[in-house]
């Protein structure tokens, strides 16, 4: 059986609306912020990319670990290009940089350009994942296939991206199934004594399973579509979809934020702002 993401957003407004929705807002969104450079700006999108994240209803307890984890990589990836580009990127690629500190024995630099950039980065990230977490928590699990078929992708790839994603939680639940078994047997491969290599070592007897199990699954699954026939003709779809008033506008509202962001990316009026009080103070 296949698995997929939990339905956290079940009543939510957003998951009230046409599924079609949120990926069709996902990818205008995402057009749009990365054109964005200035921080006030990226401040802004980020108040409304959050309370579009709030109409979706996730609870935080059963995401705050994601949410934790993808911080973390966030602000990681974001220090580090800070680090190694001392601040000499984008807008201020030319600029003479405020040299805050100097770590030794490298002597990369703390600018204030960087951490200029850095914040810029991190909210820029930070509001793609506001609008991309709904995309896996809002939308009816049955319903992805059917909102990509009617966004005018072909069967095999709407059916393709599916259980692809569906892949994900599939193999989480075959991993968690299958150290429990071994638990069972009195093998506790996720113990914590020894090293990084012994623990690494302490999983094969996981991995192999699990991996064997996931191309006999897929197996399955591929005979299961030949014997219904799929791919030898058009595809009926059981599930209609019909925007409404809402719909329109939401999607009209993101498409029009895409837009002013590419105009202002291509205008170059939304250039890295440097952070005065880190230069005046």
């Amino acid at each position: 059986m296949r698995a997929a993401f939990p339905y956290l957003g079940r009543g939510s407004w957003l998951a009230r609306r046409d599924p079609r929705v949120p990926l069709v807002a996902g990818a205008a969104f995402v057009i749009g912020v990365v054109q964005l450079r200035d921080a006030r700006h990226l401040a802004i999108v980020f108040v409304l990319a959050l309370g579009y994240y709030l109409a979706a209803g996730i609870p935080w307890k059963a995401v705050r670990l994601q949410w934790g984890y993808l911080l973390f990589v966030i602000f990681l990836f974001s220090l580090f290009n800070m680090l190694i580009s001392g601040g000499r990127s984008g807008s201020f690629a030319d600029a003479d940089t405020h040299v805050l500190v100097t770590i030794p024995p490298f002597g990369a630099e703390i600018s204030a350009e960087g951490i200029s950039l850095m914040l810029s980065q991190m909210l820029r990230f930070a509001c793609i994942a506001a609008v991309s977490f709904p995309v896996a928590f809002a939308i009816a699990p049955g319903d992805l296939g059917v909102a990509l078929r009617r966004l005018g992708l072909g069967d095999r790839i709407a059916v393709m991206i599916d259980l692809t994603i569906r892949f994900i939680p599939t193999l989480a639940n075959e991993f968690a199934e299958t150290v429990d078994a071994q638990r069972v047997r009195g093998y506790d491969p996720t113990a914590r004594r020894g090293g990084p290599i012994t623990r690494l070592r302490r999983m094969a007897p996981v991995f192999v399973p699990v991996t064997v199990g996931s191309i006999a699954g897929a197996e399955d699954t591929i005979d299961a579509m030949d014997l219904r026939g799929f791919g030898v003709g058009p595809r009926t779809w059981h599930r209609q979809l019909r925007y409404d008033a809402v719909d329109r506008i939401l999607i009209g509202g993101f498409v029009l934020f895409a837009l002013t962001a590419l105009a202002l990316g291509i205008s170059g009026n939304s250039r890295h702002y440097l952070l005065p009080f880190l230069v005046n103070g």
